[in-house]
């Protein structure tokens, strides 16, 4: 049972090396390629893929615009964002339209397999200089409703790094009840996505910024994305 991937790119060489290089790795199948934003959503509602990875910069629409609607439409579909060239505005537009991941096209082979097989199971996985751009870009909620104390330990796991499925373990609770929670604490905090809540996390203190998404490697079992 493969993690169905969806790739959105317009060069056509870099749609062949991000092929190329999922393919190596036996728990990962591309169900498809498109070229623009427009046809990545509409793929996205045909085929279903359980990670999309978005080019932000393509022709027809762009990659955060057919992010904010994948996931506005999709929930259960996540987006890891790619760029050749980081800019505080995609950093910032990616996140806000919901990307759980950030990489850049230079990211070594074993980080985009990583970044994928982790957007699947709920893990934020930023590339560590997009980190820094987002931590002097976003700024803490002014007046968040309270988080209660199981939210608060929620948040921190998440932005730590911790899978859906990893958070239901430590804590002892259901996965869907990890969801749950995850969802109330966007609702407070008032923000769109995970990776907007870690850092979050890492500005009222719960999490140091050194601790920010930086999770455990996938042990022998395989995290697996299909059980998260």
């Amino acid at each position: 049972m493969a993690l169905r991937v969806l790739i959105a790119d317009d060069h056509a060489v870099v749609r062949q090396g991000l092929r190329m290089i999922l393919s190596l790795d036996d728990d990962i199948k591309v169900v498809g390629e498109t070229t623009n934003g427009r046809e990545a959503v509409r793929l996205a509602r045909e085929l279903c893929p359980d990670v999309v990875l978005m080019d932000l910069l393509m022709p027809v629409m762009d990659g955060i615009s057919a992010t904010a609607e994948i996931r506005q439409d999709l929930p259960e579909v996540e987006v890891v964002a790619l760029t050749s060239a980081l800019d505080d505005t995609m950093v910032m537009g990616a996140v806000r339209a919901g990307a759980i991941g950030f990489l850049l096209k230079n990211a070594e082979a074993d980080e985009l397999r990583s970044a994928v097989k982790g957007a699947a199971v709920g893990r934020i996985h930023v590339s560590p200089d997009a980190t820094s751009r987002l931590m002097g870009q976003v700024r803490a909620p002014s007046g968040p409703e309270q988080l209660t104390e199981r939210e608060a330990e929620v948040l921190t796991m998440l932005a730590r790094g911790k899978s859906n499925k990893e958070i239901a373990r430590d804590l002892r609770i259901g996965q869907q009840t990890v969801k749950t929670y995850v969802s109330h604490i966007l609702t407070k905090l008032g923000v769109h996505s995970r990776t907007q809540a870690a850092v979050y996390a890492v500005q009222s203190g719960l999490v140091p910024a050194g601790e920010l998404t930086t999770p455990e490697p996938l042990d022998a079992t395989r995290d697996q994305w299909w059980s998260a």
